[in-house]
């Protein structure tokens, strides 16, 4: 099969087309003839160097991927083949095949193309498992989503607002912040123009937000606390600004505040197929009623994974980019 292989850690340069041998279902596995596969920052970070693969994983780049079920191995339950599906994967999603753990996939929503569902598994389960599992956001609670142009941003605002949660985001330029507001933020700052912290204190009338996802750390983070509502959430998906900060622990402990975050690829297969039962369940109807809709920026052809890799390190997108194959 053809596929994309990382030659060495590097710029984008690195990923080469290839040729890679058609991988077989193992267990509880079905394997998919891939039609689209999304591109993540994860992706970035694994070709850099800076994203181990976990073991047992294949060393292909891409975490999510859509397209037809062609065959099962022993013990699948869920699916068949023939059946239209978006999985999330441990990695090779950059190819013509790949495989994907049966409770890890679910069915492309209803008048959907294969581009647009894998545009969603790799941020639906993200989102899901650090806004509603370690966030705990409740009913009429408030959000801040930092980088809300992202494809985590875009998805994240869609979900909390389609479940009734008023959400704020940053964002880097006035059209990004437009795009958050007409994506459902109540509103949006620019990180660049404003003090956003300021902002968004002035926003909830002092009261601050119950949750923030941040994917920015370094020195957001003594700001993200002071943004917080008494007894509220922070958490972390990722570090761009680093991984070290000054943490205030007398206002954590004051005011209740809970600092927590996560990685998802390393989790068991239970685990993100526990997040696939309740994304079927709550939010692939809100997809199939447009409530939520896909946000993609552009599509690739898979031989052009490196210029995806390109614009994906620019920031000049809002949404997803997907590989088509």
């Amino acid at each position: 099969m053809k596929a994309v292989e990382i030659t060495k850690p590097g710029e984008p340069e690195v990923l080469v087309p290839g040729e890679r041998p058609q991988p077989k279902p193992g267990p509880g596995e079905i394997l998919v003839k891939v039609a689209a596969a999304g591109v993540n920052r994860p992706d970035v970070l694994q070709r850099k160097g800076n994203y181990p693969v976990p073991p047992g994983a294949s060393d292909i780049p891409g975490l999510e991927i859509a397209g037809e079920v062609v065959e099962c191995g022993s013990g699948v339950k869920l699916w068949k083949p023939g059946d239209k599906v978006c999985a999330l994967v441990a990695g090779g999603g950059y190819a013509e095949y790949c495989t994907a753990p049966e409770g890890q996939a679910l069915p492309i929503p209803k008048g959907f193309s294969a581009t647009e569902a894998a545009s969603l598994p790799e941020t639906f389960f993200t989102v899901w498992s650090n806004v509603y599992d370690r966030g705990r956001l409740q009913a009429g609670e408030t959000l801040l989503v930092q980088g809300g142009s992202s494809g985590i941003g875009v998805t994240a605002i869609q979900i909390a607002a389609a479940l009734g949660n008023p959400v704020f985001a940053t964002a880097g330029s006035d059209e990004k912040c437009a795009a958050c507001v007409r994506l459902g933020a109540t509103k949006a700052f620019n990180y660049k123009t404003e003090d956003w912290s300021t902002a968004l204190r002035a926003a909830t009338n002092g009261k601050g937000v119950n949750v923030i996802l941040d994917m920015v750390g370094g020195d957001y983070v003594p700001k993200e606390l002071k943004c917080l509502a008494d007894d509220g959430r922070l958490v972390f998906i990722a570090f761009l600004r680093g991984a070290k900060t000054e943490l205030d622990i007398n206002e954590l402990m004051r005011r209740r505040l809970v600092v927590t975050g996560s990685t998802l690829r390393p989790r068991p297969v239970e685990f993100k197929a526990a997040i696939a039962k309740r994304l079927k369940e709550v939010v692939w109807p809100l997809l199939e009623a447009g409530r939520i809709k896909p946000e993609i920026f552009k599509t690739f052809p898979l031989a052009e994974a490196r210029e995806a890799h390109h614009l994906m390190e620019s920031s000049q997108h809002i949404g997803k980019l997907v590989l088509t194959i």
